[in-house]
């Protein structure tokens, strides 16, 4: 009998048990899923914390490196002045040189086009280890000189100071070194203020407009390239707040690379770099006549504007011969003093004045001190010692001759003359209305309205002729004085100067203008006196820049001077 053989038994699946399992599949499949999802978003949160963490640091990185590392200068209007760029200094090591040299320096010259072949050849082949090829290296150009492949050309970045305005009012701005501090002007005057972190992310704002700074130049060196002068000056005064709206002084310079003015040296009269406005002194003659009849009129020894003064031949004191460039040979009154700027009629009325009282006059419109101005050229005035101050000095001094200042001393004058007689020191930053100081007064206002008058004489019927701009109602006063050198006078070299201010019913700004030394053209008819040599120039001046800086031309409007010239008509005919 055979033994059975026992077959595998079929499983048994009872009802619903399939479903079961396939849930139950499922649920373990979520659930893996879900446990990967939470492990991806745990990875997440990780990565986003430690970015954020990581992160903070970097962005107060780009917050600082957002403030520069000198702060910016502009103009009244927000036009940048000076500001600071990220630029590249390329040296070279000429032993390790690996280009021919002379091919490396024909390739640099093409992308620096200020530097020469020979320059660039000169560093290359020099003997010393290290050699800066240039500085100030714009960032594409530096790219260029680094596509070059020279290993022994090297790049290192560095902060730039740039003027985009190249030249324009460099004396004004000055200058900062290749370690960012400042050498001249207001980048010395505001060194700390520019280099401080708390304070260099907001830019230093001056009351120059460089619309007007511009017209002033351009028409300044005009004149002083027409009369082979030595040098110009030029100051635009507004005469309510005493801002300097522009300034110039030439020769000028390039602050972006002030190495290759004529000289180093600050103070040198020839330097680029020399000041004019704020840092020479000159005497700045007949402009000061004006001067001399508002202290005689708000002095009370002037009674009347038909007060005579005797012009009718030279005045003879202690050794001395006080003349007149254009006698008329009679008694003068007040405004014919002024209007034919009378020597003799000035000198009597400043020795009638007397010498404290106008020493008192000086030192109130800032004349007997450097003028108080941010910039820190500035310079101090000349003036007889008490001991040496006698009568023919009082006269002298009178119409401006003895007595040396600045232009911009004469400009801070004039507006006082003729903004209602107070006095402000002028200043190089803008002022809000809120910010003008309260001043002091030197003059009445009823001394303002005269000279106002009175100046508005000069040009319409005087020696300022020429500077007449129509519907502008200019007024001013010419001054041409011999220059003053070592041991005396310089025979035949003048200093030619002119202070206007318009318009004069309602003055808003004062030009102060000097040409050192001209030497006569054909435009000024071969005459040095500023009458033909500055007050052309002026009138155009005040026709461009008027209307920039908010002066319409109104013909219809004028000061009234009719009284003065009937008074002068009567006395003439007595």
């Amino acid at each position: 009998m055979s033994a059975a053989i026992a077959l595998p038994r079929a499983p048994v699946t009872l009802p619903g048990q399939r479903e079961t399992a396939q849930v139950r599949a499922r649920q373990r499949l979520m659930i893996v899923m879900l446990l990967f999802l939470l492990f991806l978003l745990g990875l997440a949160v990780q990565l986003s914390r430690l970015t954020i963490l990581q992160a903070t640091p970097a962005a107060a990185r780009v917050a600082i490196s957002d403030v520069p590392p000198r702060g910016d200068i502009i103009d009244r209007n927000g036009v940048e002045l000076a500001r600071t760029i990220d630029a590249y200094a390329i040296s070279v090591e000429p032993r390790n040189l690996a280009t021919d040299a002379h091919r490396l320096a024909r390739e640099i010259a093409l992308i620096l086009p200020g530097r020469t072949e020979a320059q660039n050849l000169a560093e290359l082949q020099s003997h010393a280890s290290f050699r800066y090829i240039a500085r100030r290296v714009l960032p594409g150009e530096a790219k260029r000189i680094n596509d070059l492949g020279e290993p022994a050309i090297h790049l290192r970045r560095e902060a730039e100071r740039l003027y985009p305005n190249v030249n324009l009012a460099a004396h004004a701005l000055g200058y900062a070194d290749n370690e960012g501090h400042g050498q001249v002007g207001i980048e010395r005057a505001f060194d700390t203020r520019l280099s401080d972190a708390a304070t260099r992310g907001t830019p230093v704002q001056l009351a120059l407009d460089v619309r007007a700074q511009q017209a002033l130049e351009n028409e300044l060196g005009a004149v002083m390239t027409d009369q082979r002068a030595e040098g110009a000056a030029g100051v635009i005064l507004d005469v309510n707040t005493s801002e300097v709206v522009a300034m110039a002084s030439l020769p000028d310079f390039d602050p972006n690379a002030p190495g290759r003015s004529e000289t180093a040296s600050v103070g040198d009269s020839p330097n680029a770099l020399f000041n004019r406005v704020t840092y020479a002194r000159y005497e700045l003659g007949s402009t000061f006549k004006s001067l001399t009849i508002a202290m005689g009129l708000n002095a009370g020894t002037i009674t009347s504007m038909t007060k005579t003064y005797d012009a009718s031949a030279p005045l003879h004191i202690a050794g001395r011969t006080i003349h007149d460039d254009h006698a008329l040979n009679r008694p003068l009154t007040v405004p014919e003093i002024l209007m034919h700027s009378s020597n003799i009629g000035t000198a009597r009325i400043a020795s009638e004045l007397g010498r404290e009282r106008q020493r008192a006059y000086l030192d109130q419109l800032g004349f007997l001190a450097p003028v108080q101005l941010e910039l820190p050229e500035r310079i101090g005035p000349q003036f007889p010692p008490l001991s040496n101050w006698g009568e023919v000095a009082t006269m002298t001094i009178g119409y401006g001759h003895g007595i040396s200042v600045s232009p911009m001393h004469l400009a801070t004058a004039y507006a006082t003359l003729v903004n209602g007689g107070i006095f402000r020191n002028p200043t190089m930053l803008k002022r809000g209305p809120g910010d003008v100081p309260a001043g002091r007064r030197v003059f009445t206002s009823a001394t303002s309205d005269s000279m106002r008058a009175l100046l508005r004489m000069v040009v319409t019927g005087g020696t300022g002729r020429k500077s007449d701009a129509p519907g502008f109602r200019v007024g001013g006063k010419t001054g041409t004085a011999e220059k003053a050198g070592k041991g005396g006078y310089s025979r035949g070299a003048n200093v030619s100067t002119f202070a206007v201010a318009f318009p004069m019913d309602a003055p808003r700004y004062v030009i102060v203008a000097m040409i050192d030394n001209p030497k006569g053209s054909k435009a000024s008819a071969g005459f040095k006196t500023a009458g033909m040599v500055i007050a052309p120039m002026m009138g155009r001046l005040i026709e461009r820049i008027g209307p920039l800086l908010g002066v319409t031309p109104d013909q219809t409007r004028d000061v009234d001077t009719s009284a003065v010239l009937a008074q002068i008509r009567d006395k003439a005919e007595e």
